[in-house]
């Protein structure tokens, strides 16, 4: 039988690999709250980026376990030590791979955003889950063959495009499926990245405690192990997402008059949105608020430490200087809790604050930012010079929760400036800002610090310069947010042009040209609105998708809050 190339075309079109974006269009039925467990169960794994940590010092000492002293090499350059098999890694080696991991989130984030808006979240949800898991089975063989080059492979250069993969999948879609709470939406994803940490790194650590032996540290077990269960979990929340048709709307829902001019029912094109002011304007916007974030998340454990001292453990006068090693331990466990209640802000105030900004706005959540910001991080030397540790713990708390809810907010930001058909790309470009950020950060905070170590300073005023250098910081964020305006006519895209990218997602799925209207794909005849798709609401398969994300979160925010418990015993 003779094929004509029309008819193979049409045939090609009406079946869309299982992986596309047409594929993935719900049907009438679909329940949207089954899309935030999707997203959770992606960002909860890439996470623990944060929590990478935990592994350092067990690698430091990998070939050295039940050895009296570490196999160091102390004139061992950058290049001897990856790829070395003699000597122990030193951690400042083995830090670079969270240095990589951010820097490689924030370009692939920006190089892959377009065409996650093509090929839709579910293909970049799989090409996260192999990244980031496969990054760490590969940083699990580096362990095992001693390679460090590995390591900085598999979970810094690999892992880190999982990374920027993972973060941005799914913010388009849920912006698309909740136009009425588009910042409630995102901050339920973007919540599990600050959790990620919270269950990995007491996960990692009872793996490492399970698998080490006398003569072996348990790291390349327990890297293989989270490797496999990360893709796990990840490949279940690709499969989870859907996207809404084109048009898509909640049932009986409908966009209401905008009681704000910052709130835009036009759409920008992603290669106009970073020729605009506004981009560049939240971009500082993100890049200040994280900037002054991420420098206290850097050092909170030794700042609580020095600033005071042996007052956490009931000796308030011993600096921390004068404590013999017994008490240094005594009070780094205290601090740990500290890091502990910080973490638990940060996750917290994504939710709350992207909630919150669905109320009052989001210009006017980032202005709260950064004016509450620098009155706390301007008030936090006086809380230390007076010895109230309560106080100046409360006061970072909040700055924290702050600093989560900055990330959480800013993909509504975009949509409401820049409208939703390319939002993912172009906060996939924006998060090159917290690449910066986690560069600039640590550096100036650390490099602070020294400056104030090396002039003999002690105590409570080691970091009253770096408070208020953070400060201004959030002054100059408070600026860019105040300088922030509604886009001219000009930027957004003609009904013509935004009917043509319609199209173009339209004729893929292989959807005849009397099924389109102005509003996308007519999900049914004569509808125009929801296509059969309503609010949603508690179903048994959304119960358990819910409780499948929600167990590990509980479990991580009882063991915090265990930890937690010990900075006020």
């Amino acid at each position: 039988m003779n094929v004509r190339v029309g008819d193979a075309s049409l045939a090609d079109a009406r079946a869309p690999g299982w992986l596309s974006r047409e594929n993935i269009i719900a049907k009438p039925g679909f329940n949207r709250w089954l899309v935030p467990p999707a997203a959770l169960a992606i960002h909860l794994c890439i996470g623990m980026s944060y929590g990478l940590s935990v592994f350092w010092l067990p690698l430091s000492r990998a070939l050295s376990v039940g050895q009296p002293a570490p196999a160091a090499c102390p004139d061992m350059g950058l290049a001897t030590a990856l790829f070395t098999t003699t000597c122990d890694w030193r951690v400042s080696d083995l830090v670079i791979v969270f240095s990589i991991g951010i820097v490689m989130l924030g370009l692939s984030a920006a190089v892959f955003g377009g065409w996650l808006e093509r090929a839709g979240p579910r293909k970049a949800g799989l090409a996260a889950a192999l990244c980031w898991g496969g990054g760490f089975l590969i940083g699990s063989a580096g362990v095992y063959l001693h390679q460090l080059w590995l390591i900085w492979l598999g979970m810094g250069l690999i892992g880190g495009i999982g990374l920027g993969l993972g973060y941005i999948s799914p913010v388009s879609t849920l912006v698309k499926w909740f136009p009425d709470r588009r910042g409630m939406a995102t901050g339920m994803a973007i919540m599990g990245f600050g959790g990620g940490a919270m269950i990995g790194s007491p996960l990692a650590t009872l793996l490492i405690n399970t698998f080490k032996t006398p003569n072996a540290a348990g790291v390349w077990q327990t890297l293989a192990v989270m490797g496999g269960l990360y893709i796990l979990a990840m490949l279940c929340g690709a499969f989870g997402y859907r996207v809404p048709p084109a048009g898509w709307q909640p049932e009986g829902w409908t966009a209401p008059a905008s009681k704000s001019a910052m709130i835009t029912s036009g759409h920008v094109h992603l290669d106009k949105a970073h020729k605009t002011p506004q981009f560049w304007l939240l971009w500082a916007v993100l890049c200040l608020n994280v900037s002054a974030g991420i420098g206290v998340l850097a050092l909170a454990s030794p700042m609580l430490q020095e600033i005071f001292g042996g007052a956490l453990i009931g000796q308030p006068g011993l600096g921390f200087a004068q404590l013999d090693a017994g008490q240094k331990t005594q009070i780094a466990a205290v601090a740990a809790g500290f890091v502990g209640m910080l973490s638990l802000f940060n996750i917290l105030g994504r939710f709350f604050w992207a909630s919150m900004s669905d109320k009052i706005g989001r210009k006017v959540t980032y202005a709260t930012f950064f004016a509450l910001g620098c009155v706390l991080y301007a008030a936090a030397p006086w809380a230390a010079g007076i010895g109230s540790k309560a106080l100046f713990v409360a006061f970072f708390c909040v700055i924290l929760s702050m600093y989560g809810g900055g990330f959480a907010t800013i993909p509504a930001y975009l949509a409401d400036v820049f409208g939703t058909q390319f939002v993912g790309a172009i906060h996939g470009r924006l998060l090159t800002a917290w690449s910066t950020a986690g560069v600039v950060g640590p550096f100036v905070v650390t490099a602070i610090r020294q400056a104030q170590v090396d002039a003999g300073i002690q105590g409570a005023e080691l970091y009253t310069r770096t408070m208020y250098i953070l400060a201004a910081f959030l002054a100059a964020g408070f600026v860019a947010n105040l300088l922030v305006r509604p886009l001219a006519a000009r930027w957004f895209m003609s009904d013509a042009e935004l009917a043509a990218v319609s199209k173009a997602g339209v004729s893929k799925a292989g959807v005849s040209k009397g099924s389109v209207s102005k509003g996308g794909v007519t999900g049914a005849p004569g509808r125009a609105g929801d296509f059969g798709i309503g609010r949603g609401g508690l179903t048994t398969l959304a119960l358990l998708a819910w409780i499948a994300v929600g167990v590990p979160i509980a479990w991580g925010i009882w063991t915090t809050l265990t930890k937690a418990l010990i900075l006020f015993g």
